[in-house]
């Protein structure tokens, strides 16, 4: 018994220590980004006063503020997408068991293997042709397109194992129709699932820098990634500046992942390992 304890207490110990090797760079990036630019001290050490000003200065010269818009506005329009058309697609692969729902499953399993950048080059050919460079809307497409596959997998694995198929029958025997039962009985118990893909999908859209930096060249519309990386680009001997711009940019996935953290973690066990 006494062996199994001290099992124990070695994992917790290796788990603190695997934790604050993670929280080392935020450490170094909270602290950078509050020292002055005459501050050349250990990036180890805290700053002996707080410049609050260096979020400011950041803010407006990197414009983070239409930078912040861009990123939210296409963020937020692509997991609506994905989380729509995502589980309405999910539903009829995860219920109907034929063979052509099976021949669409493996296919949209096989298309999250294929890397995104292998099919930039006529992807882009496409969007000149379209007119719709530098525009929001390319993005928004283009990240539901890129991550429609993997949150239909999320959906069908999840819908199979955990929402039982006696609440859609009994809402089909008083006279519910397919959409009504999906949206009234079905959707609303996948909401640790929802969680999931939201975190998941919400991170890579909101760091996503390769497609957004050759279909998001104007100014007007680049996000985050993009500005910031512009921004580091001009203020390479100001790290301070670049560190307060940083936090600015993690901030809203951070937040997001803390308030979705168990449903998160819930809909992985329940949907995905199963």
């Amino acid at each position: 018994m006494s062996s199994m304890k001290v099992q124990k207490c070695n994992l917790n110990v290796l788990a603190l220590c695997i934790c604050l090797l993670h929280l080392v760079p935020f450490y170094i990036l909270i602290t950078t980004s509050f020292k002055s630019s005459s501050n050349f001290s250990s990036m180890w050490k805290l700053p002996s006063s707080f410049q609050f000003d260096n979020f400011i200065t950041a803010w407006n010269q990197a414009s983070l503020g239409t930078a912040l818009f861009n990123s939210a506005f296409i963020t937020f329009f692509s997991a609506v997408l994905l989380i729509v058309c995502g589980s309405l697609a999910a539903y009829p692969l995860a219920r109907k068991n034929t063979k052509l729902n099976k021949f669409m499953y493996f296919l949209f399993v096989g298309v999250m293997v294929i890397p995104p950048l292998s099919v930039l080059v006529p992807l882009y050919q496409m969007v000149v042709d379209a007119g719709l460079l530098n525009t929001r809307l390319i993005a928004v497409l283009n990240n539901t397109a890129a991550f429609l596959s993997m949150t239909i997998f999320l959906y069908t694995g999840f819908i199979r194992s955990t929402v039982p198929k006696e609440l859609e029958e009994a809402a089909r025997i008083d006279g519910a129709g397919t959409l009504t039962i999906f949206f009234r009985v079905v959707f609303p118990l996948l909401k640790p699932i929802t969680a999931t893909v939201l975190i998941i999908c919400c991170v890579y859209i909101w760091n996503d820098f390769q497609f957004a930096l050759f279909f998001l060249q104007d100014e007007n519309v680049q996000t985050l990634p993009v500005a910031i990386n512009s921004f580091f680009g001009a203020n390479s001997t100001n790290l301070h500046l670049v560190a307060a711009a940083s936090i600015v940019a993690l901030l809203p996935m951070t937040i997001l992942f803390l308030v979705l953290q168990r449903y998160f973690i819930e809909g992985l066990a329940q949907g995905a390992v199963k």
